[in-house]
């Protein structure tokens, strides 16, 4: 958001100084919005429904198989979460350091995705949450969510009284 409007913006001696705010306040609100992206972020997911179930596939790349959680809130809602950490490998000195005692670097860009992350989705329909199988290979999430199965009315007779 401009601070002030163009057609607005005094000229002369203070027109370039009212550019400078400009542009600060261009830098200032992109810069928080990188900042809270790092903290959080919600990662792509394909969902995708057949005559017997719904598929979901995920990407979460570089994400360990113990940092995510997947479990049903309620008999409908299937939620996915995790955590993820940024992990650097290009000094093979880097990985027997600790946090404290690695040098300061100071980043040019920083684009990961980094922090917490938490998917929901709801199903239209009655689920088999017995028999969901999940699957992380190369960085997608595989979870297959089978529909339950329709139950048929049943009749029931009553035995005759002797």
């Amino acid at each position: 958001m401009s601070l002030f409007r163009t057609s607005f913006a005094p000229q002369g001696d203070f027109g370039s100084l009212f550019r400078l705010l400009d542009d600060y306040d261009s830098h200032r609100s992109t810069r928080q919005q990188a900042q809270s992206s790092l903290r959080s972020f919600s990662p792509r997911f394909d969902v995708r429904e057949s005559e017997d179930a719904y598929h979901l596939d995920g990407e979460l790349p570089g994400i360990a198989q113990k940092d995510i959680d997947i479990e049903f809130s309620d008999s409908q809602t299937l939620v996915v979460k995790g955590r993820t950490e940024r992990e650097y490998h290009t000094d093979p000195k880097a990985e027997d350091e600790d946090e404290e005692s690695a040098p300061n670097h100071r980043y040019w860009a920083s684009e990961r995705s980094i922090g917490e992350f938490q998917r929901t989705f709801n199903f239209p329909g009655r689920i088999n949450q017995d028999a969901v199988k999940a699957n992380l290979k190369n960085g997608i999430l595989s979870i297959l969510i089978p529909k339950a199965t329709v139950v048929a009315a049943k009749k029931i007779t009553i035995d005759r009284l002797v």
